[in-house]
């Protein structure tokens, strides 16, 4: 036939034909290392940390993933709040699936996380517009300079050690934090 009378074919054409899932860590992190933009490797293990982490997928085949773990920022609710910290997407995905996976991701944290009341993530402005956070409705609340991420008179709680880290595993430039009330 010379038109699609069904669905998208084996590649999905809209980003409503996507569905959101629960996805293993792991999974999300081989994901995120072929299709991240900017930061495909990191050797941090946040990902084995992660509170969430969701994909994007048709018939079988993913498109997108995201990570979720609390914020980096010490300073910041780490039981209240959740961020976004690598989020993927597949070169072969439909036009506007970041934004409605943000969109669809808010609504699962939401009813199976109560206790989380802000979500954040960070947006490369050498990188991105953040067009995606606008069109979900997320909202840009503080911008940083940037810099190094080495902090070596601070201590990590987990393990007792200086927080010093090679710049290779976390963008340096300037960023904007957006944010997503869960309840308003």
């Amino acid at each position: 036939p010379l038109f699609q009378t069904e669905r998208g074919g084996s590649t999905p054409t809209s980003a409503l034909q996507l569905q959101i899932v629960e996805l293993d860590r792991y999974v999300a992190r081989d994901l995120n290392s072929l299709w991240h933009s900017r930061l495909p490797v990191y050797n941090t293990g946040f990902c084995l940390n992660a509170t969430a982490a969701y994909g994007a997928m048709f018939e079988g085949l993913y498109y997108a993933a995201a990570i979720w773990t609390n914020p980096v920022a010490q300073a910041l609710p780490q039981h209240e709040w959740l961020e976004l910290r690598r989020f993927a997407i597949g070169p072969d995905a439909p036009k506007n699936t970041a934004s409605r996976m943000l969109a669809v991701m808010t609504r699962i944290i939401r009813k199976k996380l109560p206790h989380v009341a802000n979500l954040i993530s960070y947006q490369d402005v050498e990188s991105h517009q953040g067009t995606i956070y606008k069109a979900a409705g997320w909202v840009a609340t503080t911008k940083h300079k940037g810099g190094s991420w080495n902090r070596p008179n601070a201590t990590n709680s987990s393990n007792g050690k200086p927080r010093t880290r090679p710049n290779l595993n976390e963008a340096t430039g300037p960023k904007i934090r957006w944010e997503k009330p869960l309840f308003t």
